[in-house]
């Protein structure tokens, strides 16, 4: 069986999915490719384009998974406008327009078991690792925060989408150094993370070119100061999410990376949507 034909079985199979009720946060989420997606971007999204690594970029292997980094610059220690330009009750404020997505769907999961193992291995990687791609994302997710809470915008090119860079900087020009600091995430910190959603876009119109994208969610919860507790030997509780003393340090991330496919492509994951938040902050709105 072909490979578009394989698709749209189990873009059918998607839809009877998305039927079934879910109980968790399958609302807090764009609808963006159920298992399959045909044209792979919608229209008010950038499609993604091919750009040439900076110099003073590198690559980072992790497991297989390969990300664009860029080299760590000094802490910028200028005091840009102090009003954070959305969210303004929140202690920090958003970064861009993306729903923020806390918990795992098991819908999705179920999907994105189906899309690695029935779409992405056999047709587009066969060393495709979901465990090893969420390394390379933590290490990915370290990099690009240390940027963000330096102002350092122009360090993610390469890692980062363009026209999200362009919403990054509007929103990191607008916040305070203290702001701007509890952006950056060590990945020792991360206490909990999971892939939220799997998908693949393609365009069926174009038979010819075939081009192809797979873009995963990342979900992150990152306790400020986890590897110096652990460093310490301190116990770390099991409800330590729900735990007062520890509400401000709290902080989740939502990143979505994405690659093309394209056979004669050679390219690796980039990020398209960072979101950096706090639980207690949607508490108190």
């Amino acid at each position: 069986m072909s490979f578009y034909n394989r698709a749209c079985k189990l873009n059918q199979f998607s839809r009877l999915l998305h039927s079934i009720p879910s109980n968790l946060a399958s609302n807090s989420t764009r609808s963006c490719s159920g298992v399959v997606t045909s044209r792979f971007r919608e229209p008010s999204e950038p499609i993604l384009q091919q750009r040439l690594l900076p110099l003073g970029c590198n690559t980072i292997q992790s497991n297989g998974c390969s990300f664009h980094c860029c080299h760590k610059r000094s802490f910028s220690t200028e005091a840009p406008d102090q009003i954070p330009p959305r969210g303004r009750g929140r202690t920090l404020p958003k970064l861009m327009d993306f729903p923020e997505i806390i918990w795992p769907s098991v819908m999705k999961s179920v999907k994105n078991w189906i899309m690695v193992h029935f779409i992405i291995r056999p047709y587009f990687d066969r060393e495709f690792s979901l465990p090893d791609f969420v390394q390379g994302a933590k290490q990915a997710l370290q990099v690009v925060s240390a940027s963000l809470a330096g102002g350092e915008i122009k360090s993610l090119h390469g890692l980062v989408d363009r026209t999200a860079l362009n919403d990054l900087k509007y929103s990191i020009e607008k916040m305070s150094v203290a702001q701007r600091y509890d952006l950056m995430v060590l990945k020792e910190d991360i206490y909990f993370s999971f892939p939220y959603q799997v998908g693949v876009m393609f365009d069926e119109e174009d038979e010819e070119s075939q081009k192809r994208f797979v873009e995963i969610t990342m979900v992150f919860h990152v306790l400020k100061g986890l590897k110096d507790m652990v460093e310490r030997g301190e116990s770390i509780p099991l409800n330590i999410g729900v735990m007062p003393e520890y509400r401000d340090k709290i902080s989740i991330c939502n990143y979505r990376f994405i690659k093309e496919f394209t056979k004669g492509v050679d390219s690796d994951w980039t990020v398209n949507v960072v979101s950096h938040f706090k639980p207690s902050d949607l508490l108190d709105e």
